[in-house]
């Protein structure tokens, strides 16, 4: 498979991409839901409340915060984690446009 060609898109485009791409796991959006009902930073629970292993969960982390959708902070010897609401506002604002984009007509397309 080749390289993409990132400089050919807008820098949102490649920014929402990135995005979208972090969030593309099932895990992830578990976490993201886990983290969004807890309203608060998430230390420690989230392996015992997905079933899933430490390990896992830990990568999983990495790659939501690697992309700015969650940050952390250390805590004695665990790191917590909650939304990045500045991210979060801007990726909903994004997809938000790039849905809203599309209007449904009443031509038959395909």
């Amino acid at each position: 498979m080749g390289l993409t060609k990132t400089e050919i898109f807008s820098e949102e485009q490649n920014q929402l991409a990135i995005a979208l791409k972090a969030i593309a796991h099932p895990a992830r959006i578990a976490i993201l839901q886990q983290i969004i009902a807890a309203k608060a930073c998430i230390c420690g629970d989230l392996a015992l409340e997905l079933g899933l292993a430490q390990a896992t969960i830990s990568q999983h982390l990495k790659e939501l915060k690697t992309v700015g959708i969650i940050k952390g902070t250390i805590e004695g010897v665990s790191v917590c984690y909650c939304i990045n609401d500045e991210v979060w506002n801007k990726l909903g604002t994004q997809l938000g446009g790039f849905f809203a984009s599309y209007e449904i007509s009443d031509k038959t397309c395909c």
